[in-house]
């Protein structure tokens, strides 16, 4: 019985101290694991553009890359704001919106698309609190040497080839007379101004009448709707006065919807929007609803495509199978992603000529340097873009491989 207790007693010896060995190890494992480290926090991606009212295209283009890439608010890396459809009278409210973006800590890039009158000024608000923020201009509407101090990068559509290559264009279609429509505000505009003189000049050697008209600034007191009723009224007497071989062209995207009602309606010609694009103006004009087709630019121009010939606009009415504006929100936007990632750099032209081919498969797209009239000086922070145009119930017209001549170059 002793020797049983004495066995007993042992073993309880033995098992305490083995539970004091472990104890300690049993508290380590107790206490808080290792946090792993914080993941770096995402480049963000700032895009101003206007609204539907003004151009649809722009903003189209930041919702679909909204779509790719997700909101900031959602985990994403994109902030998108609008300016006012009155950019003209509240130009305060539209430095503020472009400068608001550098608020946030994480803002790399920032592409405004316009660039309206206040893009410049506020370009240099944030270069003096936000240095390392890229900044992207896609077609500017002020002075050009502002712009290109201001920005890292300026993109445009090559008014400057396109004023040789629309006239070129418009007589392959078969116009005898050609009326641009315009107003002071975008003729104080120097790529407009001078795209208008090389019309001119074109015109006359391709042996075209060239006219001019005075429409509404739909940043007037007349606003958008009177702007557009102008157009409405006056294109009867303008076809009666000019003939149906005319080719009509104006400057500002609201008015392009009434233009081309008209067009259409009156069986004149019309070769490409400002801003070329198949949903600039067209839908609103015909009445096409795109809404199955948004994104689907190959579906987008079939649809359209065969309203118009429906309407009686084949071979008389055309645009790019491509939208420049939407294609330039996007395009911009990814090349600034794309150079905040350090997979792009700012000063090439094939890594931005990438971002543009990615959303346009197909397309065929010509482009360089701008070149300043009056210094004859490159810049290489200005490129200058055009696609070929698509003829509707034709096809292209194979503008991107015809020869300018070197003239249209010097024409300021």
């Amino acid at each position: 019985m002793k020797k049983v207790l004495a066995l007993i007693l042992v073993a309880v010896l033995l098992l305490s101290l083995a539970a004091c060995s472990k104890q300690p190890a049993e508290q380590t494992s107790t206490q808080p694991a290792e946090q792993p480290a914080a993941e770096p926090a995402k480049p963000h991606i700032g895009i101003v553009t206007g609204t539907v009212a003004q151009s649809e295209d722009e903003i189209r283009g930041a919702e679909a890359f909204l779509a790719e890439y997700g909101s900031v608010e959602n985990g994403g890396i994109v902030k998108h704001v609008t300016y006012p459809d009155n950019f003209m009278n509240e130009q305060e409210t539209t430095i503020a919106q472009i400068v608001g973006l550098a608020d946030d800590p994480q803002m790399k890039a920032i592409i405004v698309n316009q660039s309206i009158p206040g893009t410049v000024a506020a370009f240099k608000k944030i270069r003096e609190i936000r240095p390392d923020i890229l900044l992207l201009a896609g077609t500017p509407q002020e002075d050009t040497n502002m712009v290109e101090a201001a920005a890292d990068l300026v993109v445009d559509v090559d008014n400057v080839k396109r004023g040789y290559l629309i006239m070129l264009a418009a007589k392959k279609m078969g116009a005898e007379t050609f009326v641009h429509i315009s107003f002071p505000r975008h003729m104080s505009i120097e790529l407009l101004s001078r795209r208008r003189a090389i019309m001119e000049e074109a015109a006359k050697d391709l042996g075209l009448k060239f006219a001019f008209e005075t429409a509404p600034d739909p940043m007037s007191d007349v606003g958008i709707p009177g702007a557009q009723q102008f157009i409405l009224e006056k294109m009867p007497s303008w076809v009666q006065k000019y003939g149906k071989n005319t080719a009509f062209f104006a400057t500002n995207d609201a008015q392009t919807e009434p233009l081309l009602k008209k067009v259409a309606e009156l069986g004149a010609i019309f070769v490409e929007p400002d801003l070329p694009s198949p949903i600039m103006g067209y839908p609103g004009a015909f009445g096409i609803d795109l809404k199955a087709e948004a994104g689907n630019w190959p579906a987008i121009l079939k649809k359209v495509e065969d309203t118009v010939v429906e309407k009686g606009g084949a071979k008389r009415m055309g645009t790019w199978a491509y939208s420049f504006n939407y294609t330039t929100t996007l395009a911009l936007a990814e090349f600034g992603k794309r150079v905040v990632d350090g997979t792009a750099k700012k000063d090439s032209f094939e890594d931005l000529m990438a971002a543009y081919e990615k959303y346009t498969p197909g397309a065929k797209w010509n482009g360089s340097y701008f070149v300043d009239a009056a210094t004859n000086t490159e810049k290489k922070n200005h490129v200058m873009l055009y696609q070929d145009t698509y003829v509707f119930g034709q096809g292209y017209l194979g503008q991107t491989d015809e020869v300018i001549p070197e003239k249209y170059n010097n024409i300021k």
